[in-house]
């Protein structure tokens, strides 16, 4: 497995808005509102990547993951953390997150930060086990009740 980051050359936009929506497809009916992942499209993608720090896991000539980083003023934010259905369980998430922790050293960025949505427990606990602990609780905006959590990882050097 090989994990490469997104430039100008990247021309498989169609299957990494697939990888990403079939990752995140499990939420549908499960979280409110909707994850802003079914709301991408071929063209919002390709600006997300180029705007932002983006990296894609392959197997082979596989695409299997792929995660979106933003720095911030006091962290890197984690963002479309995603691996394909087939290929949750081998690791892949956790080499996507060593990823980021470089990329947050060389910003010079402490932390590591992340949202989650407030259903999925599950993810909570994933997140919980690779070292990050919840920092706050979230709500979007229309909504009175909590909708999603944050959590932080320190990077250390």
């Amino acid at each position: 497995m090989k994990v490469v980051r997104i430039d100008e050359s990247f021309q498989r936009w169609d299957e990494l808005l697939k990888l990403i929506l079939s990752s995140f497809a499990y939420m549908k009916g499960r979280i409110d509102p909707p994850s802003s992942a079914l709301s991408l499209r071929l063209a919002t993608l390709a600006d997300k990547a180029h705007s932002e720090i983006a990296y894609v896991a392959m197997e082979g000539d596989i695409l299997c993951g792929c995660v979106f980083l933003r720095p911030e003023e006091d962290c890197l934010y984690i963002g479309k953390l995603a691996i394909a259905p087939d290929a949750q369980g081998r690791g892949l998430g956790r080499r996507l997150l060593a990823v980021a922790v470089e990329v947050a050293r060389s910003h010079a960025l402490p932390s590591l930060r992340l949202e989650t949505r407030i259903e999925l427990v599950e993810n909570h606990d994933v997140f919980a086990r690779w070292g990050f602990v919840k920092t706050a609780e979230n709500a979007h905006p229309g909504f009175t009740r909590t909708t999603s959590i944050e959590m932080r990882k320190p990077v250390l050097a």
